[in-house]
């Protein structure tokens, strides 16, 4: 159950018009009176003589604040707030929802009870999900009421009704939520027939234009370029103080642009904010960038294997620093899944996308990010910026599964830390992140698994042995699960390449092992295979080595010799 409070007005008349009326688009239904203040006020719905009976009713909620002096009547004095049930929710009945505004303004201090001054308010329904509350900020004795902090307070409250009526637990937010968008927004983005809204549009732009930048004027030339109108603001000085954006067609009704301050975006969309990721200096050396590269841009696949590893070391971090370290990995984190969604194949870019939306929220806190340890991580965004679009094939699409798969490892690293600190929204956005990226990978690691398999399973009796006891030398508490797994001859091919390479297949898989999250893999197999592949630097798509050591027919029971074509070599002697 979700309160929304707003109490900016100052025409009581005004908002019970649009409240009564047919909405913006005709989605106001049987708008009728629930309860009142007193239990008595007319109720325009019910009458044949609506102008009359609305009038009336504005009249009688204002009238404790025209009582007063005119220099003493608040300029702002209509408070306004709705409260929805989440959707799945059963349809609550009248009497439930009268129930629910009563607490709710006594909760809020408009009316508190108890024979405390109160205000006047009413409730209207024009919708099975949702009620508004609205009040004039005057008390019959002529004070104002104490509706300090009235959102949180109506938050708290809605959490024990929920708890009551058998209603969806909403998670507790704590302040750091971007703005949503108001039902005026949601009206204009149907009718222009937007999947968002320009406001959700714009945050998105602008958060894929601040992953990786590495200063003011590479973010306002990612904006220009994405296609927005950009006004700055600055000071007599010449200092730039912030700044605002807008759609180019998005328009009001006097056909000009509707502009968006960065801080209305979002709490760090601000220029203030946005430039502690700039200016901060580097503060942990093992936080580098694994080439200490700050611009020049590799290719596709190696961008994402320079991303793979940073988010490696990153979930290491994550568990072993501080809880503002954390802080700025996990927004950064934010920046390597904007960057990520920006330049992946189509066959993965729409989930991608979708764990980048869910994770703008777990990657603000009231945890303030100490900067700079984050830095392995920004420079991996804007090394896929710059790399370009990879393709959903070859090396490209290898490394591409490889590392949603250490991406998804490091969203559930965020989401544990949040779920130590309390922040259950954004311990649940990073859970909602997680799964988007579990699919993404499916996707991509569709075809170079399938690949590993295909040749796990062509390698000779022996080497498979072979693999098999340096599996069980190496995690012997883990070895029969993973030998069940369909993935097993994936990762036996895996090791093959491994030795094949100079590396000991058993200290190798132990160190992979040791790290954490293996308990949250679907396929342990799986997840060893890109770890592997990435700390041995072998090629993420198999199909480009040679086979080695395959099975032969079984009719003949000796070593079948590979082919020596372009991309092949002769067995290495044992």
């Amino acid at each position: 159950m979700i309160p929304s409070i707003n109490e900016s007005g100052d025409r009581t008349i005004g908002l019970l018009y649009y409240l009564y009326g047919p909405g913006r688009a005709e989605e106001h239904d049987d708008p009728h009176l629930v309860t009142s203040f007193d239990g008595m006020a007319p109720d325009p719905g019910r009458t044949a003589d609506f102008a009359t009976a609305i009038k009336n009713l504005a009249h009688l909620l204002d009238q404790p604040v025209q009582a007063l002096p005119e220099h003493a009547r608040p300029a702002k004095h209509v408070w306004h707030t709705s409260v929805r049930t989440a959707p799945g929710d059963r349809t609550l009945s009248e009497d439930e929802w009268a129930d629910v505004a009563h607490r709710v303004v006594a909760a809020t201090g408009i009316d508190p009870g108890g024979g405390e001054p109160g205000c006047r308010w009413v409730v209207v329904r024009h919708a099975d999900d949702h009620i508004h509350i609205v009040a004039t900020l005057v008390c019959e004795d002529g004070s104002r009421p104490d509706d300090f902090r009235s959102g949180k307070r109506a938050q708290a409250e809605c959490r024990l009704i929920e708890k009551e009526l058998g209603l969806t637990l909403v998670d507790a937010g704590d302040g750091t939520a971007a703005k949503r968008p108001t039902s005026a927004e949601r009206h204009k983005a149907e009718r222009q027939g937007r999947e968002q809204t320009a406001r959700e549009e714009l945050r998105e732009t602008v958060r894929r234009a601040m992953a990786g930048a590495a200063g003011e004027e590479e973010f306002f030339d990612r904006l220009a370029a994405a296609g927005l109108l950009i006004r700055k603001r600055q000071a007599p000085s010449g200092d730039l103080l912030g700044y605002k954006v807008a759609l180019t067609d998005d328009r009001n009704e006097d056909n000009e642009p509707v502009y968006f301050a960065g801080s209305t975006l979002a709490p760090d969309l601000s220029l203030p904010r946005i430039r502690e990721r700039w200016s901060a200096p580097q503060l942990d050396p093992a936080a580098a960038a694994p080439d200490d590269r700050a611009s020049t841009p590799s290719g596709p696949a190696q961008a994402r294997r320079h991303a793979a590893a940073a988010a490696w070391q990153a979930i290491l971090l994550i568990g072993q620093g501080s809880d503002q370290q954390a802080a700025a990995l996990i927004a950064a984190s934010g920046e390597v899944l904007d960057a990520l969604a920006k330049t992946s194949a189509a066959h993965t870019r729409k989930q991608l996308q979708e764990a980048a939306r869910a994770f703008e929220r777990a990657s603000r806190s009231h945890v303030r990010a100490e900067r700079g340890h984050d830095r392995a991580l920004r420079y991996a965004a804007r090394d896929l910026v710059y790399s370009g679009p990879a393709l959903g094939r070859g090396e490209d699409g290898a490394t591409t599964a490889m590392v949603i798969d250490m991406v998804a490892f490091l969203v559930i690293a965020a989401a544990h830390w949040h779920g130590r600190k309390n922040h259950t929204q954004q311990a649940a956005a990073a859970r909602q992140a997680a799964e988007h990226l579990r699919t993404a990978y499916q996707s991509a690691a569709q075809h170079p698994i399938a690949v590993l398999r295909h040749r796990g399973r062509r390698l000779s009796q022996p080497l498979q042995r072979r693999q098999a006891s340096h599996l069980r030398q190496a995690a012997p508490e883990l070895a029969e699960q993973i030998l069940a797994e369909p993935g097993w001859h994936a990762l036996a091919a895996t090791l093959t390449n491994i030795e094949a390479a100079g590396h000991e297949p058993a200290a190798l898989l132990a160190e992979a092992v040791a790290h954490r999250e293996l308990d949250t893999a679907g396929s342990l197999s799986d997840v060893l295979v890109w770890r592997l592949r990435r700390m041995a630097d072998l090629p993420a798509d198999a199909s480009t080595m040679p086979e080695t050591d395959t099975a032969t027919p079984q009719s003949t029971g000796r070593p079948k010799r590979p082919s020596l074509g372009r991309n092949t070599r002769p067995p290495r002697a044992r």
